[in-house]
């Protein structure tokens, strides 16, 4: 027994040995690495700042964008009404030319107006039924017309670019 007791502690000074030789192959980093690590950090601190306001400046266009839309949209809404007292005076008959005259003028460039800051009208009679632009407030059975066909419109609806400001209202054919 005494022999093994004496060959164990000569394996612990083996291993120690060992261990102090993997100590001593391990290297304190010199200064020029520890300065190339922090120039990677600074560098890659300084790409995800640069990243960062890239995404803000973007994000905040877009928000800029979306507020004049809005904008353009709600004041758009307000005209409406005039566009549809207008649509409707050139619908009836009149005697005085000249009343006729200004009417459609002035309807004329209200359209003109609302065409050049992008709002269009859209809802014609004879357009396939598209719930998503359309409202539906009267049915009719009408068999020389298709299926989920615009039969009438009664009021004319308007988008900015792909968003709708007025649905139209609608007669439907089934």
């Amino acid at each position: 027994m005494n022999k093994k007791k004496q060959e164990a502690p000569e394996q612990t000074e083996e291993v120690r040995e060992e261990a102090g030789k993997e100590k001593e192959t391990v290297k304190e980093p010199t200064e020029l690495e520890k300065a190339q690590q922090a120039q990677a950090q600074e560098h890659d601190q300084y790409l995800r700042l640069a990243a960062e306001y890239d995404n803000y400046r973007k994000r905040s266009q877009r928000e800029k964008g979306a507020i004049y839309r809005d904008a353009v949209a709600d004041t758009a809404k307000k005209f409406l009404p005039v566009y549809d007292n207008l649509q409707r005076a050139l619908k009836n008959e009149t005697a005085d030319e000249a009343f006729k005259k200004g009417v459609e003028m002035t309807m004329t460039e209200l359209t003109k107006i609302m065409e050049s800051v992008g709002i269009k009208p859209f809802g014609a009679a004879g357009e396939p039924f598209d719930p998503e632009k359309h409202n539906a407030v009267m049915h009719v059975d009408d068999e020389s017309l298709g299926e989920n066909t615009v039969a009438e419109v009664f009021q004319t609806g308007f988008t900015l670019g792909e968003k709708v400001i007025r649905f139209a209202m609608v007669k439907v054919a089934n």
